[in-house]
């Protein structure tokens, strides 16, 4: 059977945000009491790598096959854009899901898909129906200003702390501060029930070597009663002052963190140690634009194009969302409600307007795409919504601003050129979802919430930034963590590569990164974006993309930051399961030219693959065909088996003389 384990429910929160236990590797850490401040605890940590492609997993697959796995997690560089969805999901008791439906997807191709498939007992739930009816759905047009773009698939960098969300801003004096939610941050932990609802720390340094201090642990105002406690939502450093946003949540109840019906901005002049803010009445109440979070426009907000602070805000909640809203207001008035004004459009030139009616105001971004349509077995979150609370950063030497944002199961991450936009897509990373209970939650995932980009930490060149993102509610991940996420802007090539048949371009490749629908591990774009699709190691890995989706198609493939010539794909097979790990139907190789992706020509497979279990575990398939030319390519099918999903080893390509 496959390698799967089981996890515990927490709370309702676990609905997009399951927790997962995970053992880190020691780190040592020191505590010692401020001189000034006996509320103060100073942990100075050097993060370690806790997670490197040689964390392996063992599995038993078959009765007589035991398989050893390379655990990580993985990117998705090729986007899944949504159409019209009309999903009708039935589980009887007699394990038998019948399902149609239309879906987008990739950005060049259309699947419409009608299917009755058998789902294993363990997978399958007791009875469910589920009918989803998605029309005139918004999505952002996908971007074609980075050639390239590949998140690390788990956070590789961890300080010695506790605590969820971390929206940050890097102040005059040079330090970074941050504040989390639930956590006793760089304090000694005192135990659950102990944990401080919302806390303020300076964090010093570099990755990987960083320092924490708490600051405070009293700030903000529960302006909404019993059930509700402060979240951290955002902060910004101006004019050497250090300003918080913070919300109203609720948590507990049927509705446990799904309501933010208030919001406000506390302000402090002493580098965080005491704040002020108006503990009567919130700045923002009635769920409207309660989920602030600030444009994080560098040191001391040294690269702001006014004399304005920028603020993009959720109505009603945190998480789930599907538009974005943008606010500006003077520098010297950030707590004056009434000097804010809202983003309303563009006029007749695009030059954007505002108005300080916030009734007035509409969405700077909306993504209507809902993941995970059509799903079997234990699964939390179908047709989840793409916009959670993340963070806006200016990327200075690239001049773009990049908005991270999170789904149950990815990170989603857009680009524009000014504060207001336009948005453009350009990374929706794939970790699969997140299993609670039962036979078979997928406890590789590593992604989830509280997505930003500290500025301090961008790269001379903009092309390498650190993801802040935490895994509810313990282990490795739930502290600051960090992941590395690598950019490469486009520039338009020719290819010139000449006929090789021994130079393999995805090891050769001008800044390759393995590419696919999602993976189960995450053996694509490891620590420092290793990748086992081009490592030369065939016989002894596997890598398959399970994730409880009864998707159309799946792929596996490569981009470059430039074009080459190419005719001949090989790609070996990984494990075959009782439930999948085959193609099923329409395998073929498509390239990617001009940001779409296009089938090649003169198609040939030797040997001819099955489209069944019969594929062979391992097995190299040899795919030629016409010379042809792109700057990505992929292998691209029909996933098999009642689980719906593909496996492989190795994914080489060449241009060679036929």
């Amino acid at each position: 059977m496959r390698l799967r384990s089981s996890i515990t429910a927490l709370t309702s929160l676990l609905v997009v945000a399951a927790p997962i236990v995970a053992t880190a590797a020691p780190k040592a850490a020191t505590a010692t009491t401020a001189p000034t401040a006996t509320v103060t605890r100073t942990a100075t940590a050097t993060m370690t790598p806790i997670e490197t492609v040689t964390r392996t997993a063992t599995a038993t697959m078959a009765p007589t096959e035991i398989v050893t796995r390379t655990a990580t997690i993985t990117p998705i560089a090729t986007i899944t854009p949504t159409a019209t969805v009309t999903a009708t999901t039935t589980v009887t008791p007699t394990k038998t899901v019948t399902a149609t439906a239309t879906v987008t997807a990739t950005a060049a191709q259309t699947s419409t898909v009608a299917a009755t498939a058998t789902v294993a007992p363990k997978m399958a739930a007791a009875a469910r129906t589920s009918t989803v009816t998605a029309t005139s759905a918004i999505t952002p047009p996908l971007s074609t200003f980075f050639a390239t773009a590949a998140e690390e698939s788990y956070s590789t960098y961890q300080m010695h702390g506790d605590g969820d969300l971390w929206p940050s801003c890097w102040s005059s004096d040079g330090n970074l501060y941050g504040a989390n939610g639930d956590g006793a941050a760089f304090n000694p932990f005192q135990g659950y029930g102990l944990r401080p609802d919302m806390a303020v720390s300076r964090i010093s340094g570099r990755p990987p070597n960083l320092t924490g201090t708490t600051l405070a642990t009293n700030v903000g105002t529960d302006y909404s009663g019993p059930n509700y406690n402060r979240k951290p939502t955002g902060m910004a450093c101006v004019g050497n002052a250090i300003y918080l946003a913070f919300q109203n949540l609720n948590d507990s109840g049927a509705n446990a963190f799904n309501d933010a019906p208030a919001a406000s901005v506390a302000k402090s002049t002493d580098r965080g140690r005491t704040w002020t803010w108006d503990t009567h009445t919130p700045m923002f109440d009635h769920n409207v634009f309660t989920t602030i979070f600030f444009l994080d426009y560098g040191r001391n907000y040294a690269h702001a194009i006014d004399n304005y602070v920028y603020a993009y805000a959720f109505d009603n909640n945190w998480r789930a969302q599907q538009k974005m809203y943008l606010g500006r207001v003077p520098r010297t008035s950030i707590q004056n409600r009434s000097t804010w004004q809202f983003y309303t459009g563009a006029d007749s030139s695009g030059r954007p307007t505002w108005s300080s009616d916030i009734a007035a105001k509409v969405p700077v971004l909306e993504d209507d795409r809902l993941l995970y349509p059509r799903t079997f077995g234990n699964f939390c979150c179908t047709n989840n919504p793409v916009l959670g609370q993340g963070g806006v950063t200016y990327d200075a030497p690239l001049k773009r601003y990049i908005f991270t944002s999170w789904s149950f199961a990815t990170h989603e991450i857009y680009e524009a050129p000014q504060p207001w936009g336009p948005w453009k897509l350009f990374l929706s990373k794939d970790f699969g979802p997140l299993g609670t209970t039962g036979p078979a939650p997928l406890v590789f995932n590593r992604g989830q919430y509280g997505t930003s980009i500290p500025s301090k930490f961008i790269s001379g060149d903009g092309k390498t930034l650190y993801v802040q993102s935490n895994v509810c509610c313990f282990g490795d991940s739930y502290t600051f963590s960090l992941r590395k996420l690598y950019v490469q802007p486009y520039t338009p090539t020719r290819p010139t590569n000449g006929e090789d048949g021994a130079n393999n371009l995805a090891m050769t490749g001008d800044g390759t990164r393995a590419i696919s629908k999602s993976t189960h591990y995450g053996t694509l774009c490891g620590l420092d974006c290793y990748n086992t699709l081009n490592d030369g190691i065939t016989k002894t890995q596997s890598e398959d993309d399970f994730d409880q989706e009864i998707k159309p198609v799946d792929w596996w493939g490569y981009t470059w930051r430039r074009a080459y010539n190419m005719n001949k794909v090989v790609y070996t097979t990984g494990t075959m399961f009782p439930d999948g790990g085959w193609y099923s139907d329409s395998l073929r190789v498509q390239v990617r030219r001009n940001f779409k992706w296009v089938d090649v020509s003169g198609l040939s497979v030797t040997p001819a693959y099955p489209y069944s279990g019969g594929a062979g575990a391992n097995v190299p398939y040899t795919f030629t065909f016409d010379k042809t030319w792109g700057d990505g390519v992929r292998i691209i099918g029909t996933p098999g088996g009642d689980s719906h999903f593909t496996s492989i080893s190795e994914l080489a390509v060449y241009n060679t003389r036929r």
